[in-house]
C-alpha cells in the first residue's frame, strides 16, 4: 500500500493554509491523518498537495461562550475527551470524543479532520447533528457558519468550499435537564461503527419532553431519526415506553450493506440502539 506522488507543505497559520488551498485544485488539508492516509495508501484518495495544519496550536482549544462552547478544529479528541467545560455543559461530546477509535487516534486524530472527512460511518458528526452544532469555516472569501444539518452532503463529502478549511465547531449548552448517551456497534475498538445512535433526552415529570436522535452509518450522511423523536416526545420515561418508540427509528434510512452487515441488519441494530440510548439518556 504505497501512495501516489505528492508534494508537502507545513501551514504556519490558518490564512496560510487558505492561501495554499487557493493554489492548487488537488490539495488536500492534513490534521491528525488517521482517515486520509489510510485513503492515501489504498489509493482511494490522491492528492497532489498535502497542506499540513496539525502544528496550528491556535486552533486547539475549548473554551466557553454563554452560550455555547467553541472548540479549535485541531483539538485533539483525546482534549475533547478530557475537557471538564464540555462535561460540565455538553457531556455527550465528550462522552463520544472517548469511544473514538483507540489511543493512538485519539491523540492524533482532530474534532475537525473527523468532521471535515465526511465519513458517515464516523462517530461525531451524527452528534453535532444532535446537539444543533454550528461549523465555522474560514476561505478566501472570509469565515461562515454551516449548521451540521447542511454541512454533511455526502459520503465523503461535505459544505466546504475548496478554498476552505473549518476552524470552529460550535455546540450549546444543553443546561441541567437534558440526558446523553452515545451508543454504537462495533466489531473492534479500532473499528468504525457499524450504526451508532446519538440521543438526547429532556425529562419533565417523568415523562420525555423532548428528543433528539442521531444516527450513525445508516446513510451517506448522519441522519436524524425524526420519527423516532416524535414517538419519544411525550411518552413516559421507562424503557418499555423508549423501546417502543424507537421502533421507527430507521424510517427514512437508507443503510450501507458490505462485510460488517446488511442493510437489514443494520436498521435492526438502529432500533435496538436506539431504544438502549433513548432509556440511558432517560435515566430509565
Amino acid at each position: 500500500m504505497i501512495p501516489a506522488p505528492f508534494d508537502y507543505v507545513v501551514a504556519e497559520a490558518p490564512d496560510h493554509a487558505i492561501e495554499l488551498l487557493g493554489k492548487r485544485e488537488d490539495a488536500k488539508l492534513l490534521a491528525g491523518g488517521h482517515s486520509l492516509i489510510p485513503a492515501m495508501k489504498l489509493r482511494l484518495a490522491r492528492p497532489a498537495l498535502l497542506v499540513d495544519v496539525g502544528r496550528i496550536a491556535a486552533l486547539s482549544y475549548v473554551e466557553e461562550e454563554p452560550d455555547s462552547i467553541a472548540i479549535g478544529a485541531l483539538t485533539r479528541h483525546k482534549d475533547v475527551a478530557a475537557s471538564s467545560v464540555l462535561q460540565e455543559h455538553c457531556p455527550i461530546v465528550s462522552s463520544t470524543a472517548a469511544q473514538i477509535g483507540d489511543p493512538q487516534v485519539r491523540h492524533r486524530g482532530t474534532i475537525g479532520g473527523s468532521l471535515a472527512h465526511g465519513d458517515p460511518a464516523s462517530d461525531l458528526p451524527s452528534v453535532m447533528l444532535a446537539v444543533g452544532a454550528n461549523l465555522i469555516a474560514r476561505g478566501s472569501g472570509g469565515e461562515r457558519s454551516i449548521p451540521a444539518s447542511e454541512f454533511f452532503t455526502g459520503v465523503f463529502a461535505t459544505a466546504l468550499e475548496p478554498d476552505e478549511m473549518l476552524v470552529e465547531i460550535r455546540v450549546p449548552k444543553l443546561g441541567a435537564g437534558w440526558g446523553y448517551r452515545y451508543e454504537k456497534f462495533h466489531r473492534t475498538a479500532q473499528a468504525w461503527a457499524t450504526v451508532g445512535v446519538a440521543a438526547l433526552v429532556r425529562r419533565s415529570n417523568g415523562s420525555v419532553a423532548e428528543a433528539r436522535i442521531g444516527l450513525t452509518n445508516m446513510g451517506p450522511t448522519p441522519l436524524r431519526a425524526t420519527a423516532a423523536e416524535s414517538a419519544a416526545a411525550g411518552a413516559e420515561a421507562s424503557r418499555d415506553a423508549l423501546r417502543a418508540a424507537a421502533a421507527s427509528a430507521d424510517e427514512g434510512t437508507n443503510p450501507p450493506g458490505d462485510l460488517h452487515g446488511a442493510p437489514d441488519y443494520r436498521r435492526h441494530l438502529a432500533r435496538v440502539l436506539t431504544g438502549r440510548a433513548l432509556a440511558a439518556a432517560a435515566g430509565a
